[in-house]
């Protein structure tokens, strides 16, 4: 029996594609169960993780040991309120792909996303994509949802991952880096990584265009090289995206504009929802922070389906 260390590739609910330190392939699954320190995940080995493996000669390994993650994003787990599942680990940015239409990405889903890798430390660069298919009102939200985001300090680009022959934007954006590219279901990723990598001929949804919301064409999250350095971890499409493991008091903490403008509230301990003397609410009432990120703020405090009651 021998000890190997690598990186998880690729997990399918209980078997991990694992890439060993010495460049060989194979394929693990877990030794009994393991927990990890204060959380409670449908998926205690995730993409991304650094991992220790036994092995034994019969080409298939075993999980003994999770390696200490520098950070994950994690999301709430399908249907089951008090579980998680975690997206990727160990990922040096995050890169949701949002479309204006075709299908509809809500600005709610946007700053939970932005709320959660926020709370990790994982820097969130937003894509908008489809450009191609706007008319000139989507275009105006579209400048609209930019100018809003990029104010807060997050960096944005729009593209058409169909139609644009210039993706150089997107390739300097993953060089080098570990990247979860995330979204709902229909916005376009597996056609994004197909054209700035198009040996990995991920499968797309084009077959089914007549069902507007969008198929799941990525079934398990998997992490891809890119030929000009770094990696991608492609996720299922997301058609919700509840947060767990932030402390309703912390909340506030990882939208940047309120943040900023809670440091003069006369309550230290304030909510930034009913409480006399709110700096927060003023803003939002003087035009400082977006009415639709104090909404998003309000919408995970007040979720009696997050854990913040």
């Amino acid at each position: 029996m021998e000890q190997k260390n690598g990186l998880v590739i690729k997990s399918t609910g209980s078997r991990y594609t694992v890439l060993s330190d010495d460049g060989t392939m194979i394929i693990c699954r877990i030794r009994g169960k393991i927990r990890l320190k204060g959380i409670k995940s449908t998926n205690p080995v995730s993409v991304g993780d650094r991992i220790v493996y036994d092995d034994d000669g019969s080409g298939e390994g075993v999980i003994s040991e999770i390696k200490e993650r520098k950070n994950y994003i994690i999301r709430k787990a399908t249907n089951l309120s008090k579980e998680s599942h975690i997206i990727a680990a160990n990922v040096d940015q995050a890169v949701l792909i949002v479309t204006i239409n075709y299908p509809m990405t809500s600005k709610v889903f946007v700053d939970r996303f932005i709320a959660a890798s926020e709370a990790y430390g994982i820097p969130v660069t937003l894509v908008f994509n489809k450009t191609d298919r706007y008319d000139h009102q989507h275009q105006q939200i579209l400048e609209e949802w930019r100018n809003l985001y990029e104010s807060i300090g997050y960096q944005t680009l729009a593209v058409s991952a169909k139609k644009q022959e210039d993706l150089s934007e997107i390739e300097t954006l993953l060089k080098d880096k570990i990247t979860v590219l995330s979204g709902h279901s229909g916005v376009g990723k597996s056609t994004l990584i197909n054209r700035v990598e198009p040996t990995l001929n991920l499968k797309t949804a084009e077959i089914s265009a007549i069902h507007q919301s969008g198929k799941h064409t990525t079934t398990f999250a998997e992490m891809h090289a890119l030929s000009f350095g770094g990696f991608i971890i492609d996720t299922p499409g997301i058609r919700g995206f509840g947060l767990i493991d932030i402390e309703k008091e912390e909340l506030y903490h990882y939208f940047k504009e309120i943040f900023e403008h809670a440091k003069n509230c006369r309550f230290n301990n304030c909510s930034h929802y009913s409480e006399p003397g709110c700096t927060v609410k003023k803003a939002v009432e003087d035009g400082l922070i977006a009415y639709s990120r104090y909404e998003s703020y309000l919408s995970i405090l007040l979720d009696k389906n997050d854990k913040y009651r």
